[in-house]
């Protein structure tokens, strides 16, 4: 089935040449695509083709293949992105040009691939296809565009195998930040993630925790939703819980220089979750004495946020007050394209900013934060 989620004729139609935006911006959320099945074969040993071919993959989940929610559209994209080619939305560097790079005056994109070797039973086969990812990215897409910056893809729930990864890619100016899911096998904080976390930092790379995952545990603490547009808000919820872990369980504690993205799970939550945890930090202390300082010291100095999906409250001024709370100098402007729930850059924010604002909410956060400062 197809549905394309749009509320206006005007919202739908898709930016052109005549109304492109002026304002150069960074996308901090592009997902590419495979346009095929074996597209990986050439970067895997023959070992690992055989084992696909043959077995497959385990995964922590029960559906083998996407997250475990049926989407409206296939892959949860646009309707309007399939390359006039062929192959699935995101899997055409050429027609992302033309689609979304060149109009969107994107200057700067950053690659999240999703549905890599992460959250695989196997963890030998996942860092292989992570590895593998990471060559893929390489050769298809940061090469060919200048604009275009990858993540490291980790098998993340083999820390050791994970920070190898890192530090092999440390220094590759193609990749700008390791890439982690907020659904794992265990909250993010636990000390199985820690390799990842001291890798990265010594690499002076910010770690990107994206939605969704395949840790096969439920989004909510509470059992299996029954639809997906409780998956789509469960996705905040997820990543409250995996940053509550990181504060708590000492990681930035322990990582002072640890830099964190939290990608595509909203932002306005924050400062509630903040101030919960102080309070509660306040009265429990004593429990988790590695905690130094409240927890809001941590998130609001080494937390940024991607603001695709943006929040949208019916007065301007709400969204300015969480804004303020978070910090104009932490949001990293995002699309998600080419996802159903895309944010087109011209019409996200709304008026009232200023130009210094602007132009750090839309471009100079993302430059500053991954080190690319003309």
């Amino acid at each position: 089935m197809n549905i394309q989620f749009r509320e206006s004729t005007e919202a739908a139609s898709p930016l052109t040449a005549k109304d492109a935006i002026k304002t150069a911006i960074a996308d901090c959320d592009i997902h590419p695509a495979r346009a095929t099945r074996t597209e990986l074969y050439p970067y895997l040993a023959k070992r690992w083709q055989h084992h696909l071919e043959v077995y497959g993959v385990h995964a922590y989940q029960g559906m083998m293949e996407g997250p475990p929610y049926p989407k409206a559209q296939p892959n949860a994209s646009r309707r309007d992105a399939y390359p006039p080619e062929g192959g699935p939305q995101g899997s055409s560097l050429s027609f992302m040009q033309k689609q979304h790079l060149d109009p969107s005056n994107v200057q700067l994109g950053v690659l999240n691939p999703l549905n890599t070797g992460q959250g695989i039973r196997n963890h030998e086969l996942s860092a292989a296809l992570c590895s593998a990812i990471n060559d893929w990215q390489i050769d298809k897409w940061t090469s060919k565009d200048k604009r275009l910056k990858a993540s490291i893809v980790v098998g993340n729930e083999d820390g050791l195998a994970a920070a190898a990864e890192i530090r092999e890619r440390a220094g590759d100016k193609n990749f700008v930040q390791v890439l982690l899911l907020s659904r794992n096998v265990e909250p993010l904080g636990q000390r199985r993630y820690w390799p990842i976390y001291q890798a990265a930092e010594e690499a002076g790379l910010p770690v990107g925790v994206h939605a969704f995952g395949f840790g096969g545990n439920p989004i909510t603490p509470s059992g299996w939703p029954s639809y997906y547009i409780e998956e789509m808000v469960g996705h905040s919820q997820c990543q409250q819980s995996a940053l509550a872990s990181l504060v708590l369980e000492g990681v930035f504690e322990r990582f002072p220089k640890l830099k964190m993205v939290m990608i595509e799970a909203g932002f306005g939550w924050a400062p509630s979750l903040a101030w919960r945890l102080d309070k509660v930090w306040q009265r429990l202390r004593s429990e988790v004495p590695h905690v130094k300082r409240p927890p809001s010291e941590y998130i609001r100095e080494q937390v940024w946020w991607t603001t695709q999906p943006m929040e949208d409250p019916e007065r301007r001024e709400d969204l300015f007050d969480v804004i303020k709370w978070i910090g104009w100098d932490r949001l990293l402007f995002a699309t998600d394209y080419p996802h159903w729930d895309y944010d087109e850059p011209s019409r996200v924010l709304p008026p009232g900013v200023s130009e210094a604002n602007r132009e750090a909410f839309y471009l100079g956060n993302a430059r500053k934060l991954y080190g690319l400062t003309a």
